[in-house]
């Protein structure tokens, strides 16, 4: 594989993290994929879904801006990221400061 390009899913995680007001989640991708990226409480809430659908083999960001679903802002604290690469999940965490 390519450098881009891993032996399997990488979940880099958060940066920059801590946050205020955004960041960005990456991860890799050793093939194309069924993915689902999703931000949760750490109630086990979803607070909002970034991704769903296919995506292609390689490296990926994907911005978070601290909001939820409804457009309104998160509270400070810390939030889980969830990965979902065909059915096999990873997560992160990630905070929060306001």
């Amino acid at each position: 594989p390519t450098p881009s390009v891993p032996r399997s899913v990488v979940l880099v995680g958060a940066v920059p993290n801590p946050f205020n007001p955004a960041t960005e989640i990456q991860f890799a991708l050793p093939q194309a994929a069924g993915v689902s990226l999703r931000i949760y409480d750490v109630a086990g809430r979803l607070v909002r879904e970034l991704v769903r659908g296919a995506l292609p083999e390689g490296a990926h960001r994907v911005r978070w801006d601290g909001r939820d679903g409804d457009g309104r802002g998160a509270a400070s604290g810390t939030y889980v990221a969830r990965l979902v690469v065909d059915g096999v999940p990873h997560a992160r965490s990630l905070t929060l400061l306001r």
